[in-house]
């Protein structure tokens, strides 16, 4: 498995504009369907081991958060020619098997991967109410292997920051996700 870094891209960036599938049917658009507090994205796949393992752990923190008015969005930009096990009909059992609720995206022509800098899966990005990129990086600690509890510690904080005060403060460390590089169309 390749331990890929994520870009961090720079805080403030403003949220790329997207539409995509919802594999439960339908499409999700931003800003329009973007949460009164904010809004996270998580670029993830079905397959990757290092999603894979903070699987139950993502599940449980994204409903407690979007309970608290944060909107939260799943997108897979794999390749699924490649990597069928990624494709959106795999997607739908994944969300159904993981208890995910928010919304899982299929981003095929991988033009929001792009836009958004994603690197790996997962890599998280925290938008304000005012559409402004105010966290990037890793879930918590814990790696396959690494023996270190899945918590989601690094982006609970931040998560939490952000609907009880309206910002991250600046000492809330940000530090790469890691995790299998996306798979690229050639």
């Amino acid at each position: 498995m390749a331990r890929t870094p994520s870009t961090m891209q720079a805080l403030g960036t403003p949220l790329p504009q997207f539409e995509l599938e919802d594999t439960e049917g339908g499409r999700f658009s931003s800003p329009r369907d973007l949460g009164r507090v904010g809004t996270l994205v998580i670029f993830m796949c079905n397959h990757c081991p290092f999603v894979v393992h903070l699987r139950e752990t993502l599940a449980t923190l994204t409903s407690e958060m979007m309970g608290r008015g944060l909107t939260v969005v799943g997108i897979s930009s794999n390749d699924a020619d490649t990597y069928p096990q990624d494709g959106p009909e795999e997607m739908k059992w994944e969300r159904k098997k993981s208890g995910y609720e928010f919304p899982y995206l299929y981003d095929e022509s991988q033009e929001v991967a792009k836009a958004f800098g994603a690197a790996c899966t997962p890599d998280f990005f925290l938008y304000d109410h005012d559409q402004s990129l105010v966290y990037r990086g890793q879930f918590d600690e814990s790696r396959p292997g690494n023996n270190t509890l899945v918590t989601g510690e690094s982006l609970r904080v931040a998560c939490e920051s952000l609907i009880d005060t309206g910002k991250v403060p600046k000492k809330v460390e940000q530090r790469p996700s890691v995790g299998c590089n996306i798979k690229w169309r050639n």
